[in-house]
């Protein structure tokens, strides 16, 4: 995992329970550090969102990515964990889940 991401691991918890999350992974070059650039790269995570919540999901989904971006200083692109789990694309999804590590459970 990406030094950027690892500084900021009390302030992603604070934001995953916000938004009401159950778990969220990185993936891409932000898991795998080697080949993040600072200047350019963009932090991707997988988000499980706990049931029950009174906020509404799409606030929940860009909020939290919003909020991510602004802690993070950087484009973050989020990606349902439900939805890779449902796509017919196979090599995507075993791309993604390989490289994917917790960030906050």
């Amino acid at each position: 995992m990406h030094a950027l991401i690892e500084q900021h691991r009390d302030g992603i918890a604070d934001i995953c329970r916000r938004y009401a999350v159950r778990r969220l992974e990185v993936f891409g070059s932000a898991a795998r550090g080697a080949d993040f650039d600072p200047a350019r790269s963009d932090a991707d995570f997988l988000v499980e969102f706990a049931p029950g919540s009174d906020m509404p999901a799409l606030r929940r989904f860009f909020g939290l990515a919003e909020d991510l971006e602004r802690l993070l200083g950087r484009h973050v692109d989020l990606l349902e964990r439900q939805a890779l789990e449902q796509s017919r694309n196979y090599i995507r999804r075993r791309s993604i889940l390989k490289d994917a590590t917790p960030v906050y459970a």
